[in-house]
């Protein structure tokens, strides 16, 4: 399969790309979010990718990132959800918008989306809790891994993952691992 392209940008015609890798020019479907990111036509650009083989076509989707390709992956498994509607909800969102509304269990962020009606973003916030998270991106917009260490101890020691979000929310930015751990479980005690 084809895995990542790394060639010249010929081509920017928003949601689709063409990367020229030794004359050989790819049709490539990116996300907004992988677009606006995109250098000038004629630059190097790199981008990983995602091949998908239906009946009536051969379509190659481009990702900036590991998390956004990783996400466009659990997007489209679940039923009912096919690579246009996964585009559109990375061209809607960021990749740690997205943990954060699967997290914090946010249908009406995922409603915002063009193409996702209020039973789809219930699907999507149920199939895709626990597999969006911390490793997507950094939730609630954190800034370091502690943050994101804090989070995943509130987790292993049984808290949702709602309530850990929540717990997290409240800790200082610059606060360390076990001291936000101890603050955390105080304000979950409440």
């Amino acid at each position: 399969m084809i895995g990542k392209l790394t060639g010249t940008l010929s081509d920017k015609n928003p949601p689709q790309v063409m990367v020229d890798c030794g004359g050989v020019g790819y049709e490539v479907q990116v996300p907004m979010s992988t677009f606006y990111n995109l250098p000038a036509l004629g630059e190097k650009v790199s981008l990983l990718t995602h091949f998908v083989v239906r009946e009536d076509a051969q379509i190659l989707y481009g990702f900036g990132s590991a998390q956004e390709r990783a996400a466009f992956r659990e997007l489209i498994k679940i039923s009912g959800v096919g690579p246009r509607t996964a585009l559109s909800v990375l061209s809607g969102m960021s990749v740690a918008d997205l943990a954060q509304a699967i997290t914090l269990q946010e249908s009406g962020r995922l409603t915002k989306v063009p193409g996702i009606g209020a039973k789809t973003a219930q699907r999507l916030l149920l199939e895709l809790k626990g597999k969006l998270g911390a490793d997507m991106g950094a939730p609630l917009g954190a800034a370091d891994g502690a943050q994101s260490d804090i989070l995943q101890a509130l987790v292993a020691l049984g808290y949702n993952d709602k309530e850990a979000a929540l717990a997290l929310k409240a800790l200082p930015g610059d606060i360390g691992v076990s001291e936000g751990i101890k603050l955390a479980l105080k304000s979950l005690a409440r």
